[in-house]
């Protein structure tokens, strides 16, 4: 392990946690992919060992020569993180979240994934959004360089907080190597123990406002009615997967998927539906691809750039014309097999590797800008 003195590039490893499921499986795989694509550069990681993180393995990191922990404990909501976080000694400091040390000394990179709150107001309170715009809109001016994850989320940026164009950078994220399509044997039995059955339209995710379940639901009843000789049931797997949202057709909710058994998930599933009126990216659909998953996804946002032609795109407040998607699909295996080889090549594009080179990219511009 580096010493502490001689990190170059300090990036924030707190997110690793399980209060940030999807920043935290960015952070951590854009650390290990570094560590591996830049052998010769040094990186410091801060880590607060207080946080839950049942996840991500952060010793495995340390095995990373060029790579050190930080210890803080120091949290990622704390005015404290203005003044004394452990980052001397450093050219670049890469925040993945808009909370973040915004007076620094040294240079710095900020990833913004989306603007929720302000592009799906009813996501939050009207004093949550005049928050976020002002945090996010000092992170990104404090910041000498901005990453976003898509083309979408970045037009967001120029339009919504005056970013400049020039100082956005569009890195993809990736679906984790172990996303692949799984023997029937080991989906068989995740299906045993989740209590699954044999056919299923799986959707993964929160219940957030954006998310649109209820017309993912409301479609399902109309392809349920409609097509009555289907057998198959709706899945809504999450880590706060409630009840609440279905209403008058039977659903099985799993709100704790072990990690591990999510390739096995997608890979049982004979359809993956992910319906979100907004999204940054869209981890799940990408995931749901590279376990070969046919896939039916809304075209709002940045997810047609992740699925590109791989999967039946709908309109996210249509629910007749998801219902007919899903009925298409269901009912037509020689399209099913057209999804899944089509998606399995779509997610082949997408690789850790290509973020971590990008990302590097960006902190070398960053340390030494031009004009």
């Amino acid at each position: 392990m580096m010493g502490q003195a001689q990190a170059q590039i300090i990036l924030d490893g707190r997110y690793i946690q399980d209060h940030f499921p999807g920043i935290g499986r960015y952070t951590y795989n854009l650390i290990d992919a570094l560590a591996r694509v830049a052998p010769d550069e040094t990186f410091g990681v801060l880590h607060n060992p207080a946080l839950a993180n049942t996840r991500h393995p952060i010793a495995a990191l340390a095995r990373h020569p060029n790579l050190a922990l930080r210890e803080t404990d120091i949290s990622t909501f704390s005015l404290a993180e203005q003044f004394q976080l452990p980052i001397s000694n450093c050219q670049i400091f890469h925040s993945p979240y808009y909370l973040k040390p915004y007076f620094l000394r040294a240079r710095s990179v900020v990833t913004l994934f989306d603007l929720i709150p302000l592009m799906v107001p009813r996501a939050v309170s009207a004093s949550a959004r005049l928050l976020f715009r002002a945090l996010a809109t000092l992170a990104a001016r404090t910041a000498t360089r901005v990453i976003v994850p898509s083309f979408a989320t970045r037009a967001d940026l120029i339009t919504r907080l005056g970013v400049p164009r020039e100082k956005i950078s569009v890195i993809s994220l990736a679906a984790d190597a172990r996303f692949a399509p799984q023997p029937a044997h080991v989906v068989a039995e995740m299906r045993t123990r989740y209590g699954l059955p044999d056919e299923y339209v799986l959707y993964l995710g929160s219940n957030k406002p954006h998310k649109n379940l209820a017309t993912l639901i409301a479609a399902c009843e109309k392809c349920k009615i409609q097509n009555s000789k289907f057998d198959w049931q709706l899945v809504i797997a999450g880590a706060n997967a409630s009840r609440d949202a279905a209403t008058r057709m039977p659903v099985t909710f799993l709100h704790d998927v072990a990690d591990a058994d999510l390739p096995a998930l997608y890979s049982g599933a004979r359809v993956f539906v992910f319906p979100s009126l907004y999204e940054g990216f869209g981890l799940p659909p990408l995931e749901a691809m590279a376990c070969g998953a046919p896939v039916i996804c809304s075209h709002a946002s940045s997810l047609p750039e992740v699925v590109g032609d791989a999967a039946l795109l709908c309109d996210p407040r249509d629910a007749g014309q998801l219902a007919d998607a899903l009925a298409r699909v269901l009912s037509d295996p020689a399209l099913r097999d057209t999804l899944r080889g089509k998606a399995l090549a779509r997610a082949k594009q997408f690789s850790w590797e290509r973020t971590a080179r990008e990302t590097w990219r960006v902190y070398r511009a960053a340390i030494t800008p031009q004009g």
